[in-house]
């Protein structure tokens, strides 16, 4: 349980706040479809899932320590 709660930063947080208020919300207004929306928002951060994915929008990062060379450019004309 430690390693799951470790990986959640305020985004996280705030996401799973905003799904709770939207069901209750529906819950109070009788509009189950904003349940389920809610739902689904609620879900999202529980399953660390986005619109990219699990860590679909990061990039790697590279392993190696090799160093670039320097680029010359030559001016067309």
């Amino acid at each position: 349980m430690k390693n799951y709660l470790k990986n959640w930063n305020f985004m996280r947080v705030l996401r799973l706040a905003l799904g709770i208020i939207i069901i209750v919300q529906g819950i109070m207004a009788n509009a189950w479809l904003l349940v389920g929306l809610g739902g689904l928002f609620s879900l999202m951060p529980l399953m660390n899932m986005g619109c990219c994915g699990v860590s679909g929008c990061n990039t790697p990062v590279p392993r190696s320590n090799k160093k670039t060379e320097d680029i010359t450019y030559e001016e067309v004309r």
